[in-house]
């Protein structure tokens, strides 16, 4: 098996990401981690322990603001994270890429899409939330908390993964800046879509309209009846394996 390495880059600004790579064959798996989680999750160390057995290139890394690296949440938005990611790819890896994004990160995926096509060999989205900001989390606020972020520029709300989040404007403005299901979304590789059907967060239909906005001509979608928005039980984990198994084969 393969040994992880690990570093923190500076993004150019000061502020450094942190992240742990295998070195391997190619394609390198990349594990895009969602809104307010890191790369020391479930899901990112099962594709990371699969990519060790097999001898696969793997390469993980946390967004400014999140997890070990530098910089605050609150000061982050859509565009700076995609391009966290960017960084982190051009300067870690190199060859072929299969991006796996997790609920932000399926978003993530798709603005990398748009920079580095030619890389991109195949996507697997694990209950992809692209938009999310726009069509999922502003309708979704109280009346009160959409005054507060367009009077104040932030407010606190309750999670029930952890601590309260805090939104900002600039989060939402910025989101407004980066949609991706307005407009048909080219690609020729595979796509795999893994959506919980018990997911509070993103509702289960929205996996069939990514699928539909897609250009690409493999595009599957699988729903998983009893699973929730982190898909991260035993068998969810198994499902991811083999998915990014049977592409990287």
């Amino acid at each position: 098996m393969s040994a992880e390495e690990f570093g923190r880059l500076d993004r150019g600004d000061g502020t450094h990401l942190a992240w742990a790579r295998l070195p391997g064959r190619g394609p390198t798996t990349v594990f895009l981690a969602g809104f307010r989680s890191d790369m020391e999750g479930s899901k990112a160390t099962a594709l990371r322990d699969l990519c060790a057995a097999e001898g696969r290139a793997f390469l993980r890394f946390d967004y400014s603001g999140h997890g070990a690296s530098g910089g605050r949440f609150e000061e982050g938005c859509i565009g700076e994270w995609a391009m966290d990611a960017a960084t982190a790819i051009e300067k870690l890896t190199e060859g072929p890429l299969v991006l796996v994004g997790s609920s932000m990160g399926g978003w993530i995926s798709l603005l990398l899409l748009r920079r580095m096509a030619a890389r991109v060999a195949a996507l697997i989205g694990i209950a992809p939330a692209p938009d999310f900001t726009e069509r999922l989390m502003w309708p979704a606020l109280t009346e009160a908390h959409r005054e507060a972020i367009l009077r104040d520029g932030m407010v606190l709300v309750e999670s029930p993964y952890g601590p309260p989040v805090p939104l900002t404007r600039k989060l939402f403005e910025d989101g407004r800046n980066q949609l991706v299901l307005n407009a048909p979304i080219p690609f020729a590789g595979p796509v795999r879509i893994l959506q919980g059907m018990r997911d509070n967060e993103v509702p289960w239909q929205y996996a069939p309209e990514i699928a539909q906005r897609l250009e690409a001509p493999d595009v599957r979608v699988t729903l998983v009846k009893e699973g929730d928005h982190r898909l991260a039980r035993d068998e969810d984990l198994a499902l991811l394996r083999r998915t990014v198994a049977e592409l990287l084969a």
